[in-house]
Protein backbone atom coordinates (compact mmCIF):
# COMPACT_ATOMS: atom_id res chain seq x y z
CA UNK A 1 0.00 0.00 0.00
CA UNK A 2 1.54 3.57 -1.19
CA UNK A 3 0.73 6.88 0.47
CA UNK A 4 -1.39 7.63 -2.57
CA UNK A 5 -3.61 5.01 -2.00
CA UNK A 6 -6.90 5.67 -0.81
CA UNK A 7 -6.77 3.57 2.18
CA UNK A 8 -3.72 4.69 3.55
CA UNK A 9 -2.35 8.25 4.54
CA UNK A 10 1.27 9.35 6.19
CA UNK A 11 2.21 10.91 9.13
CA UNK A 12 5.92 12.26 9.69
CA UNK A 13 6.99 12.70 13.20
CA UNK A 14 10.25 13.20 15.45
CA UNK A 15 10.48 12.45 18.87
CA UNK A 16 14.18 12.47 19.49
CA UNK A 17 15.53 9.04 18.00
CA UNK A 18 13.69 7.71 15.27
CA UNK A 19 14.92 4.10 16.67
CA UNK A 20 12.34 4.71 19.70
CA UNK A 21 9.28 5.25 16.94
CA UNK A 22 9.63 3.24 14.85
CA UNK A 23 9.72 0.34 17.47
CA UNK A 24 6.51 1.71 18.66
CA UNK A 25 4.74 2.34 15.45
CA UNK A 26 5.43 -0.91 14.12
CA UNK A 27 2.79 -2.49 16.51
CA UNK A 28 0.23 0.08 15.87
CA UNK A 29 -3.34 -1.42 14.54
CA UNK A 30 -3.42 0.25 10.97
CA UNK A 31 -0.10 1.17 10.43
CA UNK A 32 1.43 -0.37 7.68
CA UNK A 33 4.91 0.68 7.12
CA UNK A 34 7.14 2.48 9.20
CA UNK A 35 10.44 4.01 7.98
CA UNK A 36 13.07 5.84 9.71
CA UNK A 37 14.68 8.97 8.25
CA UNK A 38 15.54 12.73 8.00
CA UNK A 39 13.75 15.65 7.48
CA UNK A 40 13.11 19.46 8.48
CA UNK A 41 17.00 19.92 6.77
CA UNK A 42 18.69 21.84 4.38
CA UNK A 43 21.35 19.79 3.07
CA UNK A 44 20.36 17.07 -0.05
CA UNK A 45 20.33 13.79 0.44
CA UNK A 46 22.41 13.54 4.14
CA UNK A 47 23.66 10.85 6.03
CA UNK A 48 23.43 9.37 9.52
CA UNK A 49 26.63 10.47 10.86
CA UNK A 50 26.28 14.32 9.18
CA UNK A 51 22.54 14.68 10.73
CA UNK A 52 24.31 13.25 14.00
CA UNK A 53 26.36 16.85 13.58
CA UNK A 54 23.31 18.95 14.42
CA UNK A 55 24.28 21.49 11.51
CA UNK A 56 22.00 19.95 8.90
CA UNK A 57 18.94 20.97 10.23
CA UNK A 58 17.07 17.63 9.90
CA UNK A 59 15.29 16.01 12.50
CA UNK A 60 15.51 12.01 13.37
CA UNK A 61 11.61 11.05 12.08
CA UNK A 62 9.60 8.10 10.94
CA UNK A 63 7.24 8.50 8.16
CA UNK A 64 4.38 5.89 9.02
CA UNK A 65 1.84 4.93 6.64
CA UNK A 66 -1.27 3.95 8.12
CA UNK A 67 -4.83 3.30 7.30
CA UNK A 68 -7.17 6.03 8.08
CA UNK A 69 -9.92 3.57 8.83
CA UNK A 70 -8.22 1.54 11.46
CA UNK A 71 -6.14 4.29 13.55
CA UNK A 72 -6.58 8.29 12.58
CA UNK A 73 -3.90 10.61 12.52
CA UNK A 74 -5.14 12.60 15.84
CA UNK A 75 -4.53 8.75 17.55
CA UNK A 76 -0.97 8.66 16.29
CA UNK A 77 -0.73 11.75 17.52
CA UNK A 78 -1.55 10.86 21.24
CA UNK A 79 0.57 8.16 20.98
CA UNK A 80 3.19 10.70 20.19
CA UNK A 81 2.84 12.77 22.61
CA UNK A 82 3.16 9.67 25.20
CA UNK A 83 6.50 8.43 23.88
CA UNK A 84 8.51 11.13 24.05
CA UNK A 85 8.87 14.91 26.21
CA UNK A 86 7.54 17.56 23.56
CA UNK A 87 8.48 20.14 26.32
CA UNK A 88 12.42 19.97 25.77
CA UNK A 89 13.94 21.69 22.96
CA UNK A 90 16.54 19.41 20.72
CA UNK A 91 16.22 16.90 23.48
CA UNK A 92 14.93 13.85 24.30
CA UNK A 93 16.93 12.41 27.90
CA UNK A 94 20.67 12.28 26.69
CA UNK A 95 20.22 12.21 23.42
CA UNK A 96 21.20 16.42 23.12
CA UNK A 97 21.10 18.25 19.67
CA UNK A 98 18.64 19.66 17.10
CA UNK A 99 18.09 16.13 15.35
CA UNK A 100 16.18 15.31 18.29
CA UNK A 101 13.76 17.96 18.74
CA UNK A 102 9.60 17.63 18.72
CA UNK A 103 9.12 17.76 15.21
CA UNK A 104 5.60 17.27 13.02
CA UNK A 105 5.57 17.54 9.20
CA UNK A 106 1.96 17.88 8.10
CA UNK A 107 0.79 16.41 4.70
CA UNK A 108 -1.92 18.28 3.77
CA UNK A 109 -4.04 20.71 5.99
CA UNK A 110 -6.47 18.85 7.83
CA UNK A 111 -3.05 17.47 9.35
CA UNK A 112 -2.22 20.19 10.46
CA UNK A 113 -5.44 21.69 12.09
CA UNK A 114 -5.38 18.29 13.71
CA UNK A 115 -1.55 18.83 15.06
CA UNK A 116 -3.02 22.02 16.78
CA UNK A 117 -5.72 19.92 18.17
CA UNK A 118 -3.70 17.20 19.70
CA UNK A 119 -1.15 19.75 21.24
CA UNK A 120 -4.18 22.22 22.51
CA UNK A 121 -5.99 18.63 24.35
CA UNK A 122 -2.46 17.68 25.73
CA UNK A 123 -1.85 21.29 26.81
CA UNK A 124 -5.03 21.41 28.80
CA UNK A 125 -4.93 18.11 29.91
CA UNK A 126 -1.95 19.02 31.65
CA UNK A 127 0.11 16.10 30.39
CA UNK A 128 3.23 18.36 31.06
CA UNK A 129 4.26 20.73 33.31
CA UNK A 130 6.15 22.62 30.58
CA UNK A 131 5.12 24.14 27.43
CA UNK A 132 5.06 22.17 24.43
CA UNK A 133 8.38 22.77 22.12
CA UNK A 134 6.84 20.61 19.06
CA UNK A 135 7.79 22.14 15.64
CA UNK A 136 4.87 21.85 13.22
CA UNK A 137 5.57 22.43 9.70
CA UNK A 138 4.22 21.74 6.01
CA UNK A 139 5.24 19.10 4.27
CA UNK A 140 8.56 18.69 2.91
CA UNK A 141 11.82 16.24 1.66
CA UNK A 142 11.55 13.34 3.67
CA UNK A 143 15.17 11.14 3.12
CA UNK A 144 15.47 7.68 4.82
CA UNK A 145 17.91 6.26 6.78
CA UNK A 146 20.48 3.64 6.19
CA UNK A 147 19.29 0.74 5.83
CA UNK A 148 20.96 -0.36 9.13
CA UNK A 149 19.00 2.05 11.05
CA UNK A 150 15.38 0.30 9.88
CA UNK A 151 13.84 -1.85 12.20
CA UNK A 152 15.93 -1.36 14.67
CA UNK A 153 14.75 -2.15 18.05
CA UNK A 154 13.33 -5.41 16.05
CA UNK A 155 16.82 -6.43 15.07
CA UNK A 156 18.74 -5.28 18.14
CA UNK A 157 16.25 -6.03 21.30
CA UNK A 158 19.28 -6.84 23.57
CA UNK A 159 21.29 -3.87 22.23
CA UNK A 160 22.46 -1.46 25.49
CA UNK A 161 20.33 1.59 24.40
CA UNK A 162 17.21 -0.60 23.06
CA UNK A 163 16.95 -2.04 26.36
CA UNK A 164 17.40 1.45 28.01
CA UNK A 165 16.07 3.58 26.27
CA UNK A 166 13.60 2.16 23.13
CA UNK A 167 12.09 -0.92 25.70
CA UNK A 168 10.93 1.67 27.89
CA UNK A 169 8.89 3.55 25.36
CA UNK A 170 7.43 0.97 23.92
CA UNK A 171 6.35 -0.78 27.42
CA UNK A 172 4.88 2.82 28.20
CA UNK A 173 2.83 2.38 24.80
CA UNK A 174 1.91 -1.38 25.54
CA UNK A 175 0.74 -0.08 29.14
CA UNK A 176 -1.19 2.75 27.62
CA UNK A 177 -2.61 1.77 24.41
CA UNK A 178 -2.74 -1.65 25.04
CA UNK A 179 -6.04 -2.10 22.96
CA UNK A 180 -4.43 -0.41 19.34
CA UNK A 181 -1.51 -3.38 19.98
CA UNK A 182 -1.13 -5.20 16.76
CA UNK A 183 -1.74 -8.86 17.51
CA UNK A 184 0.78 -11.51 16.34
CA UNK A 185 -1.02 -13.02 13.29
Amino acid sequence: MTPSDSRSDMATLGGGCFWCLEAVYQEVVGVDSVVSGYAGGHVSDPDYRQVCTGTTGHAEVVRVTFDPSKVEYADLLRIFFTIHDPTTPDRQGYDTGPQYRSFIMTHSPEQAEAARTVMREVTEAGWYDDPLVTEVVEDGPFHPAEVEHQNYYRDNPNQRYCQAVVAPKVAKWRATYGARLRRPS
